[in-house]
Parts: C-alpha cells; sequence; structure tokens
C-alpha cells in the first residue's frame, strides 16, 4: 500500500497534473453554477479533451470536474433558488432563505467551507479505507437497500413545516407516484405512459427539480410582486459579511462532521449518490435538532445548509469507491468516468490498485488537492457571485427562465421535456398557492424508484414472501431504526399534548 501511496503521489503532482486539477475544478465550477448543467453534463463535455491525455491525468481532470461542479452548484441554489444540479436542490431549502436575509455571503462562504471539509474527510476515509469499504458495499443486498430507502423516506417530517405533516405526507407519495412512470425495470413493461414514447424512460429529477423550484419560485414571485422598486437593486453592504462568528461555528461543526461521514458511506453503495445523500443528511440534521432549532429549517437555519453540502462533496468522493475498487459506478456522472476508463483500456475492479496503482492513487490524492483549489478558487470570487444578487429582478427573472430551460433542454435535446417541465412548473405553482412543501415531492420521487427495484428483486428472491424484512440482521435494524424515527415524533407529539393539558389542568385548579 505504501508503495502504491507514494507511486500515486508521485503521479498526482506531476505539474501537468496538478494543472489538470486547477482547470477541472474551475470548469466544474463554472458548469456547476449554470442551473440545469450538473456534474453529468460537465463530465461529457470533458471526454473528447481527455482522449489524448495520460489516463491518470485524464481521470483527474474529469475527477476535478465533477466534484468541482457539485461545489458550484450551490451557488445558484443559494442566490436565485436554481438548483445548479440534482444534488444541491436541498441546499436551496435554507440557502435561499438566508440570501434573502442579505446572508447571501455568509451562506456562499458557508457553502464553501462545508463543500471543502466534507470533501476532505471523504477523501482521507477514501486513502485509507477505500478497499474495506467495497467490501462492505458488496454486503448490502436487495432486502437491505430497501429498508434503506424506507429510513430515507422517514426523513419526510423534516421536510414539512409546522403543521404541514399530513401535506408532506401527501405530497411524498405524490412523488412516489411521479417515479412509478416509464418502464417497469424488472418486467420490461411501460406503465403510465399514455402510449408517448417520450415518457419511456420516465421523468427526469432535474426537470422535476428545476420546475418546482426555479421556475415555481419565479413565477410566485411574479405574483408576489417581488420585483417591487426596492428590491430591484441590493449593494454589496446588503450581502452580508462573508465572517462565521465564534458560535456559529461551534454550532455547524458537529454538522459538518456527521453529515461529511454520513454522505460518504451513503455514497460509497451504488447507485445511491450525492443527491439521495443531500437529502439523508438534512433530514437526519432536522431530527437531530431541539424542537426550538427545528423551527429554524427551512427558514435559513445554518445546520440545514451545512448539512447538505458536506454530504453531498462527501459522497462525491465515496462514489469513487464501488468505480475504481468494484468496476460499479456510484452515480450517473462516475458511469460516464467508468466508459471513459474502459476507453483507455483500464479495467476497474479489484485488481486496479494492484495493476494500475498510478490511476487509483492518483485520483484519490488529487481529491485533496482539488478541494483545497476550489476553497482557494471561490472564497476569493464570492464578493463578486454575490452580485448576481444586484442585478435588478425584471432582468434577472428572464435570465433564470432561460437558463433553467436551457439546462433541461441540453440534458436531453428533446423540446417534450420542456412542455413536461412547464405543465409540472404550474401543477408546482398551484400547490404552492394551497401551501404544500415541494421537498417532499422530490424526496419521494428520487427514493422511489430504487425503493421499488430493490422491493421486486427482494420479493422475487424470497418467492414472495415478506421475511425478508427479518431474515437478514443487516436488513432488520434499519427496518427497525426507520419504525423508531416514524413512532418517536408522534410519541413526543403525544406528551407535549399531555404536559399542556395538565399545564392547563393546574391553572384551572390554582384558580379555583
Amino acid at each position: 500500500m505504501l508503495d502504491g501511496l507514494f507511486t500515486g503521489l508521485t503521479t498526482a503532482v506531476m505539474p501537468f497534473n496538478l494543472m489538470m486539477v486547477v482547470v477541472g475544478c474551475f470548469a466544474g465550477t463554472f458548469i456547476g453554477m449554470l442551473p440545469g448543467l450538473g456534474p453529468i453534463s460537465a463530465v461529457a463535455l470533458m471526454i473528447p479533451i481527455t482522449y489524448g491525455l495520460d489516463p491518470s491525468s485524464g481521470i483527474i481532470l474529469m475527477a476535478g470536474v465533477y466534484y468541482g461542479a457539485v461545489f458550484g452548484g450551490s451557488t445558484s441554489s443559494i442566490l436565485i433558488n436554481a438548483p445548479g444540479c440534482a444534488s444541491t436542490v436541498v441546499t436551496a431549502f435554507d440557502g435561499y432563505p438566508l440570501a434573502q436575509q442579505n446572508k447571501a455571503g455568509k451562506a456562499l462562504a458557508l457553502a464553501a467551507y462545508s463543500s471543502f471539509t466534507g470533501g476532505t474527510i471523504g477523501a482521507i476515509i477514501l486513502l485509507f479505507a477505500a478497499p474495506f469499504l467495497a467490501s462492505i458495499s458488496l454486503s448490502f443486498q436487495s432486502a437491505d437497500y430497501f429498508a434503506l430507502m424506507l429510513l430515507g423516506l422517514t426523513a419526510v417530517a423534516a421536510f414539512a413545516g409546522k403543521g404541514q405533516t399530513l401535506k408532506a405526507m401527501i405530497m411524498t407519495v405524490f412523488g412516489l407516484m411521479i417515479a412509478t412512470v416509464g418502464t417497469d425495470l424488472m418486467s420490461g413493461t411501460t406503465r403510465f405512459t399514455f402510449d408517448n414514447v417520450n415518457l419511456i424512460d420516465g421523468i427526469s429529477f432535474l426537470l422535476l427539480a428545476m420546475a418546482t423550484f426555479a421556475l415555481a419560485e419565479v413565477l410566485m414571485s411574479v405574483m408576489k410582486g417581488a420585483h417591487r422598486e426596492q428590491d430591484q437593486a441590493m449593494d454589496s453592504e446588503a450581502l452580508g459579511s462573508m465572517k462565521l462568528s465564534r458560535d456559529e461555528v461551534k454550532e455547524v461543526a458537529p454538522t459538518v462532521a456527521r453529515s461529511s461521514v454520513f454522505g460518504f458511506l451513503v455514497g460509497v453503495l451504488p447507485g445511491a449518490g450525492a443527491t439521495i445523500a443531500s437529502f439523508l443528511a438534512y433530514g437526519l440534521e432536522r431530527n437531530l435538532a431541539s424542537a426550538k432549532q427545528k423551527l429554524q429549517f427551512g427558514k435559513g437555519a445554518l445546520r440545514g445548509l451545512a448539512a447538505p453540502e458536506s454530504a453531498n462533496n462527501a459522497a462525491s468522493t465515496g462514489s469513487f469507491v464501488p468505480l475504481l475498487t468494484l468496476g460499479i459506478p456510484g452515480s450517473g456522472t462516475t458511469a460516464i468516468m467508468l466508459g471513459a476508463l474502459i476507453a483507455y483500456g483500464i479495467q476497474p475492479g479489484p485488481r486496479l490498485f494492484m495493476d494500475n496503482p498510478d490511476v487509483f492513487w492518483s485520483v484519490i490524492i488529487s481529491m485533496y488537492f482539488g478541494n483545497l483549489v476550489l476553497l482557494i478558487l471561490n472564497l476569493p470570487l464570492i464578493p463578486y457571485i454575490s452580485r448576481l444578487l444586484a442585478i435588478p429582478r425584471p432582468i434577472l427573472i428572464p435570465l433564470i427562465l432561460f437558463f433553467s430551460i436551457t439546462g433541461v433542454y441540453l440534458v436531453s435535446f428533446n423540446t417534450f421535456d420542456i412542455h413536461m417541465m412547464v405543465m409540472i412548473t404550474v401543477i408546482a405553482l398551484g400547490l404552492k398557492l394551497l401551501d404544500f412543501p415541494m421537498a417532499p415531492m422530490l424526496l419521494g420521487f428520487i427514493l422511489g424508484g430504487i425503493l421499488e427495484n430493490n422491493l421486486s428483486r427482494a420479493l422475487t428472491l424470497s418467492d414472495g414472501s415478506l421475511s425478508f424484512l427479518w431474515e437478514r440482521p443487516l436488513t432488520l435494524s434499519i427496518c427497525l431504526i426507520a419504525l423508531a424515527l416514524l413512532i418517536l415524533p408522534m410519541v413526543r407529539s403525544l406528551l407535549e399534548m399531555r404536559n399542556k393539558s395538565q399545564e392547563v389542568s393546574g391553572v384551572h385548579v390554582g384558580e379555583g
């Protein structure tokens, strides 16, 4: 291992490879800032450029673009509520309210620090534990994945405001229903496509996210008259300080540490990825918060911003574990990188770190350099990036519409997706006016497909019996945790109601 580390370090610190890290991070950050263009588009754009490069240099460049795009995607989420990529949708939940409170500078700085810490912790764990974690990820079976998705769905309460739990559940079911549109992977039959070939592959998560957040938010702001004269321009002082106070650092430090480790472990699981990690980390953090702190989530909570930013960058690093050690892509982006590795004549898998140690270790070591480069690149640019908020609303709103529609179109080059996005935006607008939360729908949608596929496999393996839920200790443990998380809020509510009734009765007795 020490020989491999030395080989990887020697390869990673070569001037050309260091330049590839810088170029990749810069290009990824810029592309990630554009609404709708995520890491998949960014990495795909790099493939023609990497053909003439050495395999190590090419993969280092694409890795830099990958976590650069995830890093940069938070900018548009925070400033204009238009997620740069799917994994930064959750960032908008508390990042955008902070920007509306004239704390855009602080929000962007916290996102930068959280992303750097998450990526760095992920790179360190990856450096020392990649082969071990690969064997653990292989031990997960369909039943375990199904239980894990159930655990994720119990976080629905984290995305609901006070008194909105029922609405949040309805929206989660709505998201699960949308996830069934398309082709059933187990049987190969199409469902709910209405004989439209454009729906055979289902509805894109990016399309859904852009419609429910970017476009719906723009139309809501127009309807509410958010383009009033006093909102048309903001000076640089109104963007707030970039500095975090000592108390704020103490508040978010445990969150960043927890979410980084948690996000990395989720990223290690094949098919999970940064988007699921960010949703689950946000839900976990809110469930751990006190009753008073919970009220701040969705309104500009620093912990609500730090959790997904740490988790999605750590998960991006973690997704390289199944790619490099098993040859299994952990996300859509790493699937493209798998194709690039095979094009180079390199077969990812258990023997990669023995047959091609320069590629294996140099990619891992370059990740730390990449996160450092991202921090150095982005922190000085925050005052300039924040000036996006100074653009008058009558100009900014058409720009958001343009980039959102263009971003979705460039993913599929299909005008049907534009029509679908407009239709979903109208529905989302109506639901927003009725005070239905959008986040639970996205949670249900993103977990729905994985939940259904793994349930089908688990039922097939157990001959249609539900015994798979308790046959394996790991599955049973996850199900019990999910059940506990579902029951605890209800028990807590009942206890609060009981205490209030006792207080009221005590007051009446005192008066009597």
